[in-house]
């Protein structure tokens, strides 16, 4: 199978300066392993993403599928001359989690020059399904 980077994705820049100060820091989000065909994080299931009830916000959930999936997008395009915006994004809430880490893989569903669509699937630490992201990028000249 051929690579889907334009620019391979590089965990030390992306969890150093690229994310410093921003909401993916804040939530304690890391990327983990880039494959050919996908990328892959984390998100600590602790007070920082917790709702009142004690499990991962679905707001938090999100957060982690979009980051996941716009950092793939930015990467599978010519970041010099083009750039993604995220314009959809639906999560499927399926199991709470309460504790451990949330562990996203997106995948793409459709690459075009124009828009792409993501899969990002959020499972816990017994490797459960616990949301199902889908994510549209548009994008865009520079």
């Amino acid at each position: 199978m051929s690579s889907i980077w334009h620019n391979r994705p590089k965990l030390e820049m992306i969890n150093g300066e690229m994310n410093s100060g921003t909401v993916v820091e804040h939530l304690g989000i890391k990327i983990t392993e880039v494959g050919d065909d996908y990328l892959t994080g984390t998100m600590p299931a602790d007070a920082r993403t917790f709702q009142p009830y004690g499990v991962v916000h679905g707001g938090a959930n999100v957060v982690l599928a979009e980051t996941l999936g716009s950092i793939a997008g930015a990467h599978v395009i010519d970041f010099k001359t083009t750039k993604c915006l995220g314009q959809e994004v639906s999560a499927s809430h399926l199991r709470p989690v309460s504790s451990g880490l949330v562990t996203g893989t997106a995948r793409p569903i459709h690459l075009g020059r124009r828009s792409h669509i993501w899969e990002i699937r959020l499972e816990d630490d017994r490797g459960k399904l616990t949301c199902l992201s889908k994510l549209t990028l548009a994008i865009l000249p520079m």
